[in-house]
């Protein structure tokens, strides 16, 4: 017989070790677990320590979050261990994501954080630690069916965080648990302050933890000092309209601040790190409609390459972590994954994700995804 978290044990006897960051999600985790008998562990990875950014509102893995999450497992009794993980943080998150705005790319740091310190590191120290699983605060939900662990969205679609865990594979996904998949945020603060917890008030985390106030720009001129030379913005049709500080300032689809006069609107369309210039046109020209992927990684049943033969298969995808899914088409040409999307998207970027799901409703199930190697302009504007 199963236990709530589909292990053939008595929840004594099945040792869970819980990420927590010290944020109100992670904490409802662990005492819901505690709640039900598990043997809960409490772990939290130190990933940085910018000195202001310790004490901030909206940090994670850092200073007061640290000793939050501390006081949350000795109110639920359940042991607590923090683990120094500053240097393989950098090394796999903040070092790729400087790399990757320096090439006039969007990285999401947070997928690759999953993809790196919590789904490969934490999960090795959770098998070390004796566990049968590892749960996370993530709102994403889980289902063990036909002997195979899928992956679905959430019920409240209003924190949906499918997007950033689309790289998780089959095996890691076996292993992990998501306890909050079926709640609501306001759920899970109500369910915080029933259990005492300090932290029930606490403010979410922000997208990019590591940079101090969202200047990412300031991160990457710490790290690459060329990426803030001076260049040129230049409109589509040639003409240039001005100079720049350095192309990290700037994102694909960026209208604010561009620092150029103009009688239309102006849109940043596309960044060229060799040459060092600001592309920019009007609105239209940042339509696209085929993405090519690169990095897939596929959950689905049904082997992909036999998903996207011919002239491939429907589904629906998300290119934006805040946008509902939308229909699109998948397929493959000349070895590489391309996706067509029907209604069209406007300031896609190389580095974002383009997550598959399957059409049937609002908790779809995820089907993977990949990283957007390239967008293909709807109309070329001159």
């Amino acid at each position: 017989m199963l236990n709530s978290l589909d292990i053939a044990k008595r929840p004594q006897d099945t040792r869970v070790v819980v990420a927590m960051s010290g944020g109100v999600d992670s904490s409802v985790v662990a005492g819901l677990l505690a709640r039900e008998g598990y043997d809960v562990v409490g772990v939290t990875l130190q990933l940085y320590d910018h000195g202001e950014a310790t004490h901030r509102k909206g940090a994670c893995c850092a200073g007061q979050d640290i000793h939050d999450a501390r006081r949350v497992a000795a109110t639920l009794g359940v042991p607590h261990y923090v683990l120094d993980y500053e240097q393989r943080f950098k090394d796999a998150v903040i070092t790729p994501f400087a790399n990757a705005y320096r090439q006039g790319e969007t990285p999401v740091p947070c997928i690759a954080c999953n993809q790196s310190v919590k789904f490969v590191d934490l999960l090795s120290v959770a098998n070390d630690l004796g566990a049968d699983a590892l749960a996370t605060g993530h709102y994403v939900q889980s289902r063990l069916e036909d002997g195979r662990r899928r992956l679905y969205r959430p019920v409240d679609a209003s924190r949906d965080q499918s997007y950033f865990l689309f790289a998780t594979t089959q095996e890691q996904l076996d292993f992990l648990r998501f306890p909050l998949g079926g709640l609501s945020k306001v759920e899970t603060r109500a369910l915080a302050r029933e259990m005492g917890l300090e932290i029930a008030e606490k403010h979410d985390s922000q997208d990019i933890c590591f940079v101090p106030q969202g200047k990412y720009a300031d991160v990457i001129a710490r790290m690459h000092p060329e990426a803030v030379a001076r260049g040129e913005i230049v409109h589509m049709d040639g003409r240039v309209l001005g100079s720049h500080d350095g192309i990290v300032n700037y994102t694909i689809g960026q209208r604010r601040g561009l620092g150029v006069a103009a009688a239309e609107p102006l849109y940043v369309v596309r960044l060229e790190h060799k040459t060092g210039r600001v592309i920019v046109g009007p609105h239209e020209a940042l339509r696209t409609h085929t993405v090519r992927l690169r990095d897939v990684n596929w959950l689905g049943d049904r082997p992909l390459s036999a998903l996207t033969a011919g002239n491939g298969a429907s589904l629906e995808v998300k290119v934006r972590s805040t946008r509902a899914p939308q229909q699109a088409v998948i397929y493959s040409e000349a070895g590489e994954i391309f996706v067509t999307l029907t209604a069209g998207e406007y300031g896609i970027s190389p580095g974002q994700a383009c997550v598959f799901y399957a059409d049937e409703g609002e908790t779809s199930e995820v089907l993977g995804g990949g990283f957007i190697a390239e967008a293909v302009p709807a109309a070329l504007v001159a």
